[in-house]
């Protein structure tokens, strides 16, 4: 049973060696890595033990007992997340048609459109500024009345009371 774990943590490893020098992505790569490193020590711990003859084996009874489905269902589905992650990632990276002249000339288009979208941002801004200074202006004559009107209110005699 241990040299069939062993064995297949070394074919896990030889398989992420090979998504990661094929993708080099920085972070998925590693957690999937923990991920797979993580469901084997799982197994490990929660498989039968093996008789091996003379061998003293020390089982840890104070263990509380564990759901293997539970840590099953966990691990397939940070796993299957992951790697449905580097799959997004794989099918992200430019195609081997993709030539430097193309890639050239989208960069240039994005540029265009950049420019484009930093020209309209600019003009947006500018009528922003010219409506906030009218309402600012506006906000002013309506307190300049405000004043007059109370000021106005507080000048005049009150009539005599009936």
């Amino acid at each position: 049973i241990i040299l069939r774990v062993v064995e297949s943590r070394q074919r896990c490893a030889v398989f992420l060696t090979r998504v990661c020098s094929c993708v080099r992505v920085s972070l998925l790569c590693p957690q999937l890595a923990d991920q797979f490193c993580n469901a084997i020590g799982v197994l490990q711990q929660c498989a039968p033990s093996a008789q091996f003859g003379n061998i003293q084996t020390a089982i840890n009874k104070e263990q509380p007992p564990t759901s293997t489905e539970e840590y099953a269902q966990i691990f397939a589905a940070l796993i299957a997340r992951t790697a449905k992650d580097v799959d997004v990632l794989i099918d992200s990276l430019p195609s081997e048609e993709s030539t430097a002249t193309l890639q050239a000339a989208s960069l240039r288009q994005l540029e265009e459109e950049n420019h484009d979208a930093a020209a309209r941002l600019e003009e947006v801004v500018y009528r922003g500024d010219v409506l906030l200074e009218k309402i600012q202006s506006a906000l002013a004559d309506i307190a300049q009345s405000q004043l007059r009107t109370r000021s106005g209110a507080s000048s005049q005699p009150m009539p005599p009371e009936p």
